[in-house]
């Protein structure tokens, strides 16, 4: 099994390490110290040496910090994450709504008088640092640069990851790296930057077409590397992990040991270029004059998909779409109170497992049934595991690593016989998924622009829910990328070739979660016949075909439109998964895609 079912963090320990850090706060003189989720890279997922948050706190979402201070622990938690974090962290941690109260603010609350709190350069951006330090002045309160309190109680924090690196083919990258390097120099060298800093790992996976094996379930490997606008690249990674790849690599990289990578920077003649939401602090201290403020370069080439990519990914999800029909159909077929959350994410790995491009599942499957899928990143455990009774709404949101493409679908299933309460709520879902599937807007718009198109039918009922609309998705690379997203806080234009998920949901705390999700791939729209022929507008290309459940729709709720829409999706799912699946099924997806 790719996926374990341990419980990784306990509420219990938390305590006890916090009074050690705090021990730790008075033999340093400090008032406070910071304790994110991130690594030295900045990437969202963290390998388990970088586990820190999880390890002091219990708390294991993917985004959030702790602030320690001498007499209150604030762990700040996005909408994602307030009802799971209730049930990780113990009394002596106070949960606080963020951004809604952001850090400064928080400390200002906390410590009137001022005070010392401090970070570690290496896990906080320069962006973060220098933004809280301007809403800091003024009130006493500083923010000092410190060893990592957590690392030196931590006694036995695991050793960093040293897995080997593998070539990514060019059949899948669709562009050499050699000539990735190239044209990204050249925009470095006209903006009169000598080089950039790239420190997330998908970036470097992406430039050099390599995949790694550092994080669970994301095909990267820790490293940093300059880009010099001359086309060279200077690669600080373990040698261990590059063995055998420097034909691959080429004679414009050079490899060197990540303890080089500072004092490397220091000897770049002329400006360089960093991205202050991705690049550590410390980075920032020691090139002082010489940087500029810029964005990852590698960050929008890698967003906007060659056709290779794109077709890649098309196929990865054709694939992963016939393991998950083949799951549903298994499901449909047991008795509500038989099965369990573990068991289906057991039988859907199995499912997948049957396709030899599978590397990995693309992360912790989530199998929330009835008031566990109201937790939106809920992660099932041995101690948590429910099972599936009748009338719950069973809420699946899984994905694969495959050499050609990166997959992500949710899908909200009918356990039994299932209240009109739930259908309506989950009718109101897919009108804002199907309203999405069918947007087209003009170039130039971004996620911002557009998500609350998603929300409209939920928001007509007083509804809403707190997470995004949609992420980035790579190419066999993060499930969550970058700069691209489906949210009220996204700047970045909507260009060709972007992957996002498109993913509305509704979740009622103590009773029932619902989610429906497809990837789309961002495309120039056609003109239309009464269209602007100088206007240029783009819609979405639909990556993912599997059966969204007829059981849980109103029906009556539908426009005509939309009752369309949904019987030519189920139209196309039919046709092109069909042949991919058994005779039992076939004969299933006959049934789930008849005509509403």
């Amino acid at each position: 099994m790719f996926q374990s079912f341990e419980v990784t963090a306990r509420p219990e320990q938390g305590p006890p390490r916090l009074a050690a850090l705090r021990g730790e706060l008075e033999r340093d003189g400090l008032d406070g110290f910071l304790i994110p989720r991130s690594d030295a890279h900045q990437g969202e997922y963290v390998a388990p040496r970088d586990e820190r948050l999880a390890w002091l706190t219990g708390f294991t979402g993917s985004a959030g910090f702790c602030v320690a201070l001498r007499n209150i622990a604030g762990v700040f938690v996005d909408g994602r994450y307030r009802t799971q974090v209730k049930a990780q962290v113990e009394a002596g941690y106070t949960s606080v709504p963020w951004p809604d109260v952001s850090l400064s603010a928080w400390l200002k609350e906390q410590l009137p008088n001022g005070g010392n709190v401090g970070f570690d350069p290496w896990l906080h951006s320069l962006g973060q640092i220098t933004e809280t330090k301007a809403q800091l002045q003024g009130t006493g309160i500083e923010l000092v640069r410190s060893e990592n309190l957590v690392d030196r109680i931590w006694e036995d924090q695991p050793e960093p990851p040293m897995n080997p690196v593998k070539p990514h083919p060019i059949e899948f990258a669709g562009e050499d790296a050699a000539s990735k390097i190239k044209r990204l120099a050249q925009v470095l060298d006209k903006d009169g930057h000598a080089a950039a800093v790239i420190t997330l790992p998908d970036s470097i996976m992406w430039l050099l077409n390599i995949r790694g094996s550092d994080i669970a379930y994301n095909p990267v490997a820790h490293g940093f590397a300059i880009l010099h606008s001359d086309g060279r690249v200077d690669l600080f990674m373990s040698a261990v992990k590059l063995a055998g790849l420097d034909e691959h690599l080429g004679p414009q990289v050079t490899q060197h040991e990540p303890a080089a990578f500072l004092s490397a920077l220091e000897g770049v003649q002329g400006k360089i270029q960093v991205d202050p939401g991705t690049v550590p602090q410390i980075v920032a201290d020691r090139l002082g004059d010489k940087l500029v403020k810029g964005s990852d370069p590698c960050a929008l080439p890698k967003a906007c998909k060659n056709a290779a990519e794109i077709e890649g990914s098309a196929q990865a999800h054709l694939r992963d779409a016939a393991a998950v029909i083949e799951l549903l159909c298994w499901l449909d077929a047991q008795s509500p109170g038989s099965v369990t959350e573990t068991q289906v994410v057991t039988r859907l790995e199995e499912s997948r497992r049957r396709d030899n491009a599978l590397q990995d599942i693309s992360f912790d499957t989530i199998s929330g049934t009835g008031p566990n899928g109201a937790i939106i990143h809920y992660r099932v455990s041995e101690e948590t595991d429910c099972v599936l009774e009748n009338g719950h709404l069973l809420v699946l949101d899984s994905g694969g690593q495959y050499l050609d493409g990166t997959t992500d679908i949710t899908r909200t299933i009918a356990i039994g016989e299932v209240g009109d309460k739930e259908k309506a709520c989950f009718t109101r879902v897919l009108k804002g998924m199907i309203a999405m599937s069918m947007l087209r807007w003009p170039m130039g718009l971004a996620g911002r622009d557009i998500e609350c198109v998603a929300r409209a039918p939920l928001w007509q009922a007083g509804q809403d829910f707190n997470h995004g609309l949609g992420h980035g998705v790579g190419a066999y690379l993060s499930v969550h990328e970058g700069p691209q997203r489906l949210s009220r806080v996204s700047h970045v234009p909507l260009e060709p070739g972007m992957i996002l998920s498109n993913e509305p949901g509704y979740y009622r705390e103590g009773a029932f979660g619902i989610r429906i999700e497809n990837l789309v791939v961002v495309q120039n729209a056609p003109t239309l016949p009464q269209g602007d022929a100088e206007r240029a507008m783009l819609h979405w290309r639909t990556l993912t075909y599997v059966p969204i459940d007829r059981r849980l729709i109103n029906v009556d709720m539908l426009t005509g439109a939309e009752r369309e829409w949904l019987n030519a999706y189920h139209r196309e799912v039919a046709q092109k998964t069909r042949h991919r699946v058994g005779e039992a099924a076939q004969l299933w997806l006959d049934a789930a895609t008849a005509p509403i």
